[in-house]
């Protein structure tokens, strides 16, 4: 009953009682009469039911409750002392509890009868209790002229002359004499309260909030153990913003501290845009998903991203409404730094991967126009290519030209799929115009003014050089780029955001923001945010980043530093992985598909060491803040450097290399595919002889064929076997393509001689260092009898991206004796077309 719900004395005034329907109590009683005559004994039969049960029930509750605690005191000396101890403890605060109610009552109506009209009109709720009056406890608030200051059991009310202003107790947050409430989330309303009455006021304030946050009234009066504890200042309720600002009308639901949206929570405003993540003191703050609708069509654009201050910054994708989709990075709400714009869409499709400022394409950048099948690479100003750019074709047509508000200016450069150049004046249809030159393969040039008219073909007035043999001439393989493109400045938006990472100390709830172009879908995005807070199993990586400082201190020495960065540039949850991810999309952007462009090769393989170059250094910084941190500082070297484009060839470069691999080396095929070509035309050729009758030819000298090896059968001769001598040495030479890491391909060379040397060995019975004059011929026949595709394209990667250390030494001198070997390959086959073309025209 009323003794139990102790919540229904704050709801249901005592003067309000008689006003309850009791016809269905009536109905009850009837048929229940001997149980209500034995319970209204002191009543008379004229005594109507319902006034009769309300004396029972209300009048005299203070009197009962009264009498109790009274009986119970007397039985106190019983021998069952602590119950009933307890017993009357807990009458007494029903007793003490009963009273307040009834006071706040009579309180509460006192002062509707002694406001205004209007003021009680707009205040007075049945279920309302007045809880302190400024008048009774003296009270002055720091905002505007206030005169009044009433505190109700859900709102704290300022009056000021007729008017009146209300605060939402859930969202009223007190320290000390200080006040905020979130309708005034920039400042806090100060109340100056004289010194005795201040306690009270402050336990006053914060037991209305908590009981309003609870949903509930304390019992007893003065709380539990613990009396007096202050609500929390983290909450999480839903609230509907009517101050003018950008939340105006927005209903927020979720955390809340101080006043102000705090931790996880949704923003939703009428017009349709919806915010849901992070907040940090009234503002979006990390990560968060925002919806805003279309005003023209029933489609939104989703923004996924890193928030900070209430404006997107960091990494995000968005998807637009018009199918468009942007990967990268923001400030201040806008596109700035690196990113990826594609529309997938049939009608145009183009994907852009390079640098913005200002919310427009500036800086270095890739174009994909799919529609042309083109690919632009190069300088972009406000949206428009602008400044040098390679633009390359589907059909293997590549151009330079200096570009102006997209239109072309200047001569250039034309590289044509014959390996024919062209330099001059040409349009974006690659129709020759004005003063050129134009140097065919064979070395054949024409120079002179081209002209095309639609009815006459191409036409020409110039001098056509043909001088020198037309076979002999040499084949020029432009490279473009180079010096319009330096390797350190593209790119620049990838390496900032990590450096600023690096800067800022590497806080992790900054770490998506500044590393998280690794995530390139949805799903991604949100496992990443996941991860944060989640266990990760004792194999794994960890990428959480005080993990990772840990651990690289722990890994310092060459063999376990590389086994870590190995299984780091794995993990996309790694900073280093998320950073070498990154630049594989932008290394893939470039180079991949149509880009795959034999002139474009140094481009590539300079910018796969640059990258290297980068990642010690971003390692190293991560080394040096780990330490740091220990108070253990990082060695300095003189020829630091020096030192550090070694590590980066020596350690970081091979292990990265295989994320570039594909495009990288389709590049060397294309670059040395004539070369290959009469190279494995002389192979095939080479192939045909037995291994004797092979190595007769080759001039190996006899003493040096490994004839015992050879295992006869019935009607065979020596001179008709064919890939049995020198078995292993093949056999571990044409493991050379197994791996893509040049330091492995070394060692695999290295393999060969020593199983050559062996061989050679165990034919003339003694150890036998194989001079060059010797080496250079049996090295021949292992190369002919391997068989490996492509090995000019194997030999100049080797070449191009071998530790620095290595030069002058025992690789270098094995790669140099392969690459004889293949060059001379290469001549006896040029000569030998060469023997054939003047004999096809002897007559």
């Amino acid at each position: 009953g009323p003794y139990r719900n102790e919540s229904s004395w704050g709801h249901v005034p005592s003067n309000e009682l008689c006003l309850v329907d009791w016809k269905p109590c009536s109905e009850f009683w009837k048929t229940h009469k001997t149980a209500l005559k034995q319970f209204l004994a002191d009543f008379t039969s004229e005594t109507s039911i319902p006034v009769a049960l309300y004396t029972v029930l209300h009048k005299p509750l203070r009197d009962h409750v009264q009498q109790y605690a009274l009986i119970l005191t007397r039985l106190s000396e019983c021998p069952d002392q602590e119950v009933v101890t307890s017993v009357a403890k807990q009458y007494a605060k029903l007793q003490s509890f009963i009273s307040q109610v009834l006071d706040e009552a009579c309180l509460t109506k006192a002062l509707w009868k002694s406001l205004g009209n209007k003021l009680t009109e707009w205040l007075c709720v049945p279920e309302r209790r007045l809880l302190e009056d400024s008048k009774n406890l003296p009270i002055f608030a720091s905002v505007g002229r206030t005169s009044r200051v009433l505190l109700f059991d859900d709102i704290l009310v300022l009056i000021q002359g007729n008017n009146c202003q209300s605060f939402d107790l859930k969202l009223v947050w007190v320290d000390g004499s200080a006040i905020c409430s979130s309708p005034i989330p920039t400042s806090c309303l100060n109340l100056l309260v004289p010194l005795c009455p201040q306690a009270v006021w402050q336990w006053k304030l914060n037991q209305a909030v908590r009981q309003a946050l609870n949903g509930k009234r304390d019992f007893p009066l003065w709380g539990e153990a613990g009396e007096g504890s202050e609500p929390p200042f983290h909450r999480c309720f839903k609230y509907v913003f009517r101050a003018e600002g950008r939340f105006k009308n927005a209903a927020y639901e979720g955390e809340w501290y101080w006043g102000k949206p705090h931790g996880k929570g949704t923003l939703k405003w009428p017009d349709g845009r919806n915010h849901v993540g992070d907040f940090k003191e009234g503002l979006e703050h990390g990560f968060g998903i925002c919806l805003i609708p279309l005003l023209s069509e029933d489609k939104y654009d989703c923004y996924k991203c890193h928030w900070c201050e209430g404006k997107m910054r960091g990494y995000g994708i968005c998807e637009y409404g018009n199918e468009m989709v942007y990967k990268g990075y923001f400030n201040d709400n806008l596109r700035q730094g690196f990113g990826i714009l594609e529309n997938p869409s049939a009608e145009q499709p183009f994907k852009y991967t390079g640098q913005w400022d200002n919310d427009k394409k500036n800086g270095y950048g890739v174009w994909d126009d799919k529609d042309r099948g083109e690919r632009y690479i190069g300088i972009w100003q406000d949206d428009h290519r602008h400044g040098q750019g390679i633009v390359v074709t589907q059909s293997g047509v590549c151009y330079q030209r200096t570009f102006h508000v997209d239109k072309m200016v200047g001569s250039g450069i034309l590289l044509l799929e014959d390996d024919s150049v062209y330099e001059g004046n040409f349009t974006r249809d690659l129709t020759f115009v004005g003063k050129g030159k134009l140097t065919f393969s064979n070395g054949f040039t024409l120079e002179g003014t081209f002209s095309n008219k639609s009815s006459q073909g191409l036409q020409t007035q110039g001098i056509l050089n043909t001088s020198g043999d037309q076979q002999d001439a040499s084949i020029t393989k432009v490279q473009l780029g180079l010096d319009e493109f330096p390797v350190e400045k593209r790119w620049q938006g990838i390496y900032d955001q990590f450096l600023d990472f690096l800067h800022s100390g590497c806080k992790e709830e900054m770490e998506e923001s500044f590393t998280g172009f690794h995530i390139q879908t949805s799903k991604e995005l949100r496992k990443s945010q996941e991860y944060l807070f989640c266990q990760r199993g004792p194999e794994d990586v960890s990428g959480k980043i005080e993990d990772v400082l840990e651990e690289l201190v722990q890994h310092r020495e060459l063999e376990s530093l590389q086994c870590y960065l190995q299984k780091a540039f794995k993990s996309s949850l790694h900073p280093l992985g998320k950073l070498l991810k990154a630049l594989t999309f932008a290394f893939q952007a470039t180079y991949s598909g149509i880009g795959a462009n034999k002139h474009l090769l140094n481009m590539a393989q300079e910018e796969v060491k640059y990258y290297a170059k980068k990642i010690w250094e971003f390692y190293q910084g991560l080394l040096h803040l780990a330490l740091e941190q220990k108070g253990q500082p990082l060695a300095k070297t003189e020829d630091g450097e020096k030192r550090c484009d070694l590590n980066a060839y020596g350690v970081i470069l091979p292990l990265i290399l295989p994320c570039f691999y594909p495009e990288l080396f389709m590049l060397y095929m294309l670059y040395h595919e004539k070369e290959d070509d009469l190279y494995c035309q002389g192979i095939v050729d080479l192939s045909l002889f037995p291994d004797v009758k092979l190595l007769e030819f080759l001039d190996v000298q006899k003493h040096l064929w490994p004839l015992k090896d050879l295992t006869l059968t019935t009607n065979q001769r020596h001179s008709l076997i064919k890939d049995k001598c020198f078995l292993s040495a093949t056999e571990c030479l044409q493991k050379l393509i197994t791996t893509v890491d040049p330091r492995e391909k070394l060692e695999i060379l290295q393999k060969t001689y020593e199983e050559i040397e062996s061989t050679v060995s165990r034919v003339v019975e003694r150890d036998y260092k194989l001079p060059m004059d010797d080496l250079l011929p049996l090295l021949m026949y292992v190369v002919s009898r391997a068989r490996i595709q492509h090995l000019g394209a194997e030999i100049h990667l080797i070449r191009d991206l071998m530790d620095p250390t290595n030069e002058g030494g025992m690789y270098d001198f094995l790669l140099t004796a392969l690459e004889s070997c293949y060059e001379h390959i290469q001549k006896d086959m040029r000569l030998h077309q060469r023997e054939s073309w003047y004999v096809s025209r002897d007559p």
